[in-house]
């Protein structure tokens, strides 16, 4: 649906995609209590209207709405439909730059698949793709949605011309790559970027600017999104003090297909773990360590040499390495069917390696 009546979808302008969360909520007494709220409550459409006198005349808008939810509640049939929508629109050519609205709570993991899927074509495009939400909803004193619309919609706009197309996201006056997302504070306006290499949306850092091309030079082939019922089934399990084999054991008769561990320190898990884990890989159940610690990288053979069945997740939280760990046995599967030798841990190495920013 376009936010401007008199525009036709047929004209060159901007696409801005709603799935709902914070930037879409509603408080019931916003003045007393703006953090006791419903998500996924505003239109989109009426997201974009809001923002609409602001934004230069030159920069049409059109909106259309995906989802409205809640993100704690994002699905995989959510995360396919987008994927295929940003597809779509980067393939036409009316379409000049996208902007998503979407709830923070899981906007890492949507960050991380667009990259995944999207990236190599957002890259030859040269189009930019800009994940953007708010941490206070809608109706709230100071409500900061409407702010972070406007800087996403003017750095997915053509005017920007010293960054490259890719997948971005924007909140509190910063951007950073959309992969580097990871919420790690539960009420900063900044939180879902708060400990992610960014930039000002002002002014673009050069030395940042530098580490993206780094990272999109290394990126040389989108992974495919998977259909809706093609999700590999991948759970995330924390190891903590008292950890008991079980939480291992009573998954190994399910179909699941992955486990994302969530370690202490550099990423180890419980030594009650260890001997169920051998018998899960043993099974062909892939194994994925990372760190509960919330920052560092989780570094392949260390503190112990991995099994064979088990890769470390590099820079990836828990709930990125997941949607990387889907797409990686999803991308092998294709792979095998094609008869060439490519295993997950190919793919997944693929996307847990990429360069750093600093």
């Amino acid at each position: 649906m376009s936010s401007n009546p008199s525009l036709s979808e047929n004209s060159p302008h901007l696409l801005v995609l709603g799935m709902g969360g914070t930037i879409a909520g509603l408080a019931p007494n916003p003045e007393e209590n703006p953090l006791q709220y419903q998500a996924g409550q505003v239109g989109v459409d009426a997201l974009v209207a809001h923002v609409q006198s602001m934004v230069p005349e030159r920069v049409k808008l059109v909106s259309r709405q995906l989802a409205n939810i809640n993100s704690r509640n994002l699905t995989d049939a959510h995360l396919t439909m987008l994927g295929l929508a940003v597809k779509e629109a980067l393939l036409d050519a009316t379409v000049k730059g996208i902007v998503v609205t979407h709830g923070t709570d899981t906007i890492e993991e949507t960050g991380l698949f667009l990259q995944v899927t999207c990236g190599k074509l957002a890259q030859t495009q040269s189009k930019r793709i800009i994940l953007t939400g708010a941490m206070l909803p809608s109706n709230a004193p100071g409500a900061d949605g409407p702010s972070n619309l406007l800087d996403a919609l003017c750095w997915a706009s053509t005017s920007i011309d010293n960054c490259p197309g890719g997948i971005y996201a924007v909140m509190d006056g910063r951007g950073c790559m959309a992969i580097d997302l990871a919420k790690r504070h539960a009420t900063a306006l900044n939180a879902p970027l708060q400990d992610a290499p960014s930039s000002s949306v002002g002014l673009i850092n050069p030395s940042w600017l530098s580490g993206i091309k780094a990272v999109q030079a290394a990126w040389n082939e989108d992974l495919p999104i998977p259909q809706e019922g093609e999700w590999p089934w991948v759970e995330i399990l924390t190891s903590h003090a008292g950890a008991r084999p079980e939480t291992i054991t009573r998954w190994l008769g399910s179909a699941v297909q992955g486990f994302v561990l969530a370690g202490s320190g550099q990423g180890g898990f419980h030594d009650a773990w260890v001997k169920p884990l051998d018998q899960a890989m043993t099974q062909g159940i892939a194994l994925v360590r990372t760190t509960r610690t919330g920052a560092g990288a989780t570094l392949q053979n260390i503190p112990e040499v991995d099994a064979l069945g088990c890769r470390a997740s590099g820079l990836l939280t828990a709930p990125r390495a997941r949607i990387a760990l889907q797409l990686a046995l999803n991308a092998a599967k294709r792979a095998n069917k094609a008869a060439k030798p490519l295993t997950w841990q190919d793919f997944f190495a693929r996307i847990a390696d990429l360069p750093e920013i600093r």
